[in-house]
């Protein structure tokens, strides 16, 4: 965007690569000069600054670490074995592809072992996730409240929304890419009545821009984006002017798998972008040699929750 509305003023593409490859290691002092060059071209307001919106609710993020059904430990092993496997026999462009591939097998495990098998039960006992959402919903359930929840996969919509129905008794809404327009705003007006749904779930990139949510004070991500933009924009559809209760953002990470490594690049991104941003990038994933890869995708035993 820089190159476009000041061309020159960060430097040529490859004189920026190398600002920004130092970077990665240097220290918060190191981002001063880039700040100050780019912050005449940006206006930044914060919703948590009381000087802009004064009335505002509090908004409070916690992670919810899960552990791993025996069903999904059992599969997430062998599918790093199998990708161990077929690592050594695959380059170039079919490479990059094969570790793309593998990294959503690996985030659909984390969910549910029926989303990467195809098998069409989805019974909560065979996912970590699915029974702490349980948990959740009837804390939720209890106080009177609604809640948002946000996955990137469409097929998992309306599992999900099974799973809350038994919860709350009634039927939620689900919202993903195939729902028209004119629907979706049907569905906002519905959940936004006091006496509407109590649960809406939406596709990531659905859901994440243009709807205002306010009823709902719960929001859950129940699998990680690796973008934190793309999650703060979906949070946002609770958080924003009309919201009269503190809203509660949980982050779903199961612990000792590839989602918790996420979730420390979501945190680094996130660091950079503060510093930079308000003075306060990862090596790509299909470019990490084999080793980091592994390493990047095994099932840390020592951290993984396994749920009997």
């Amino acid at each position: 965007m820089f190159d476009f509305i000041n061309p020159g003023l960060l430097g040529s593409s490859g004189q920026f690569a190398k600002f920004a490859q130092g970077l990665r290691t240097a220290n918060r002092e190191h981002y001063a000069p880039l700040r100050r060059l780019v912050s005449p071209y940006i206006l930044r307001r914060l919703k948590t600054d009381k000087l802009i919106i004064s009335d505002l609710p509090d908004k409070t993020e916690m992670k919810v670490f899960c552990g791993l059904s025996p069903e999904q430990a059992k599969l997430y092993q062998h599918t790093v074995k199998t990708l161990k496997q077929e690592l050594t026999a695959t380059t170039g462009i079919q490479r990059k592809g094969l570790v793309l591939s593998y990294l959503m097998r690996f985030k659909q495990i984390c969910n549910h072992p029926d989303q990467l098998t195809g098998g069409g039960e989805y019974a909560a006992k065979h996912s970590a996730k699915f029974q702490r959402l349980a948990e959740l919903g009837s804390q939720i359930e209890s106080r009177g409240e609604k809640v948002l929840i946000f996955t990137q996969f469409r097929e998992m919509t309306e599992p999900l929304a099974d799973c809350l129905a038994a919860i709350f008794g009634r039927s939620g809404l689900v919202l993903h890419g195939g729902t028209p327009i004119k629907q979706r705003q049907q569905m906002v007006e519905h959940f936004q009545r006091e006496d509407g749904p109590p649960f809406f779930i939406l596709s990531l990139k659905a859901g994440g821009t243009g709807l205002n949510l306010t009823a709902a004070n719960h929001v859950v991500h129940f699998d990680r984006w690796w973008n934190p933009a793309i999650e703060n924009q979906a949070t946002d559809r609770a958080f924003r002017i009309g919201q009269q209760r503190n809203v509660l953002v949980h982050k779903f990470i199961t612990r000792g798998t590839l989602e918790e490594k996420i979730d420390r690049m979501i945190a680094d991104k996130q660091s950079t972008a503060d510093q930079i941003l308000a003075g306060g990038a990862e090596k790509s994933l299909t470019e990490l040699n084999n080793d980091e890869l592994l390493d990047l995708i095994r099932l840390d035993l020592s951290h993984a929750d396994t749920t009997p």
